[in-house]
């Protein structure tokens, strides 16, 4: 049974207790809000490997047109980092996304996928995007139809998979598998881990304040947030000052309310993880903010409803830049 959002009453009692937390204490107690990434699960490596290739594989599309890794850029954070990404991914024909692309790396530990929280595994997921108007708007018959003509792939589909060969469920295992692959040790998960000097001292400074100012009331546990939904706009009415600034509201803005119908999900998402987040621009389930700088702001304003010293949030930025995994480092 998925949780339900938090009323905005009880967000705001867990925001101030988080605030009020004594987490210096905690922390040389051993308790933090924060837990380290686990060691690396055990995954068939050939099977990863043709997931990869999968990935990669742009006959998933009606047209032969994208594939997830057009969306997903691997290099930049897993998310669509493309020039024009404040406007949505271009999808099969001339389809565009309603939602901002979410990152694909690390996808293993949100308890949900998507933005509305719409897919309970990431098999489900891959279902949803084969078939999804706003992606490859196509069916497995006929991607299948593709992938089977291709005999170098049939192979090795029935050398990793002997009892069934290609099919529906050996394909979504595959990409599956290879999206549980994509996990991103950072410099912050050393620290986590006891090692006090892999992050720097301001870095050490921005995670204090994020804790202090309750921001981990959402983001929290091994994925630094993906594990809960949570109305955006819970301090402050997200959606009427962006209409009355003069913004559009898109269909992506009814949040899981397009899942379930239900009117208490209207404008409720799953709260994104914070890991790679300074890779990922632009910010929020609509690319509304251009920077990290900027999505903090936000945040403070309509989840915490509350202020603090510019020299804070640029201290909270810094810790965030913690979360970028380490393979992401360049010479």
């Amino acid at each position: 049974m998925i949780p339900a959002p938090l009323p905005n009453a009880l967000l705001l009692l867990l925001c101030v207790a988080a605030a009020a937390w004594p987490w210096d204490t905690a922390l040389a107690q051993g308790h933090e809000p924060l837990v380290a990434l686990p060691r690396a699960e055990a995954l068939d490596p050939g099977k990863v490997a043709l997931g990869a290739r999968l990935f990669a594989d742009r006959r998933f599309a009606r047209d032969n047109s994208l594939a997830c890794a057009s969306c997903h850029d691997l290099a930049k954070g897993g998310a669509d980092t493309r020039p024009d990404s404040r406007t949505f991914s271009t999808a099969t024909g001339s389809a565009r996304h309603i939602f901002n692309t979410p990152t694909v790396y690390n996808v293993a530990y949100n308890y949900r996928q998507q933005w509305t929280g719409g897919a309970r595994t990431l098999e489900e997921l891959v279902d949803k995007v084969v078939a999804s108007p706003l992606v490859f708007a196509s069916s497995w018959d006929a991607v299948l139809a593709k992938l089977a003509a291709d005999r170098a792939l049939a192979a090795e589909f029935r050398r990793l998979y002997p009892n069934t060969g290609l099919t529906r469920d050996t394909a979504k295992d595959s990409l599956a598998m290879f999206q549980r692959s994509l996990v991103t040790p950072s410099r912050f998960d050393r620290y986590l881990q006891g090692d006090a000097l892999a992050i720097s001292g301001d870095e050490r400074l921005g995670y204090e304040r994020f804790k202090a100012y309750g921001c981990v009331g959402c983001h929290q546990g091994v994925n630094v947030g993906g594990n809960m939904l949570q109305r955006f706009g819970a301090m402050r009415d997200y959606f009427a000052d962006k209409q009355q600034a003069g913004k559009t509201a898109g269909p992506g803005d009814e949040g899981r309310f397009r899942v379930t119908g239900q009117r208490e999900d209207l404008h409720v998402f799953k709260v994104p993880s914070l890991r790679n987040v300074a890779l990922t621009a632009p910010y929020f389930h609509d690319g509304s903010a251009a920077t990290l700088e900027e999505a903090v702001d936000v945040m403070f304003r309509y989840q915490l409803g509350r202020s603090a010293p510019p020299q804070d949030k640029a201290l909270i930025v810094q810790f965030l830049h913690s979360l970028t995994g380490e393979q992401f480092k360049t010479p």
